[in-house]
């Protein structure tokens, strides 16, 4: 089945990935020099990609893309679903196929999957933090827009593969009214205002006081973004809005925190670092000659 996401090009990703690598443009770029002076041109390899740590799968299409970029004709079978939580020492993928063509493909399809299983290995961290807690079990992990420029389609990807669901997409799909917007605008519910006149189908307000919330709900906000609160203030929070709109705690949640922050009863919790800080998995890929 093709790998598809909205918004992402996999054969474009594919095609400028392998060039940044093989230097294509530059002068006597354009080729695996180490692959193509020390492996003949028929030679065939086996291999198996596997988890050296306990990991959640994320992006093993998309290193299969790679591979079969270089030799279409190359055997893939695919040996963990994606989302799949594995014990270390997992094989994750199989290949056959021509040597060089495996060789130099090896890194970017690696890479990817190191990347985006360790963001999803990170986000079932917090997803499983944050239902440990009295009351955590019904709150929703969200990511946020702290992603590798070009990169935000596979990463938000990899978050929902580790069990989040993704925050706006980007500066158009939602409005986030902000501090500074607010320091313009002159006041919460001016800024509400403003963006419920320009016809925002989605507002989404930050709010970081108490007296802050009536405003913007007075003023239309659809989303209540509860920034940097303790447990007790996003309790009174909590219990102000009243289910009239959906409540996010934001900021200061990591996971020794994450649990009493869910266990308030706010809607969602997102957190920046699933995308920003996520360590990569370790991933390794294997090869024996046929």
């Amino acid at each position: 089945m093709t790998f598809t996401l909205p918004g992402f090009d996999l054969a474009a990703f594919v095609r400028d990935t392998l060039a940044e690598d093989l230097g294509t443009g530059l002068p006597g770029g354009g080729h695996d020099v180490t692959s193509e002076s020390v492996i003949p041109a028929e030679m065939r390899f086996s291999g198996v990609m596997d988890s050296r740590d306990a990991i959640t799968v994320a992006g093993l299409p998309v290193a299969e893309a790679f591979f079969r970029a270089l030799d279409p004709e190359m055997e893939v079978a695919i040996l963990a679903d994606e989302g799949a939580q594995v014990p270390a020492g997992t094989d994750l993928m199989r290949l056959t196929g021509n040597a060089r063509a495996l060789l130099t493909a090896e890194r970017s399809a690696l890479n990817t999957v190191q990347h985006l299983s360790g963001i999803a290995t990170m986000t079932r961290q917090y997803v499983d933090a944050m239902r440990a807690g009295d009351g955590g079990s019904a709150c929703i992990l969200l990511d946020t827009r702290k992603t590798i420029p070009g990169l935000r389609p596979l990463e938000k990807y990899a978050t929902r593969q580790g069990g989040a669901q993704n925050h706006r997409m980007g500066l158009w799909d939602a409005a986030m009214i902000k501090d500074n917007h607010v320091l313009v605008a002159g006041s919460v519910g001016e800024a509400v205002r403003r963006a419920r006149a320009a016809g925002v189908g989605h507002i989404i307000c930050e709010v970081d006081r108490i007296d802050q919330i009536e405003p913007a709900l007075a003023a239309g906000a659809h989303h209540l973004l509860l920034d940097n609160m303790d447990p007790a203030a996003l309790r009174e929070a909590v219990e102000l809005v009243a289910g009239r709109v959906p409540t996010e705690a934001s900021g200061g949640i990591d996971l020794g925190t994450i649990a009493a922050k869910a266990a308030t009863g706010v809607t969602y919790c997102s957190v920046g670092r699933l995308t920003q800080s996520a360590p990569a998995a370790d991933i390794g890929l294997d090869f024996t000659p046929l």
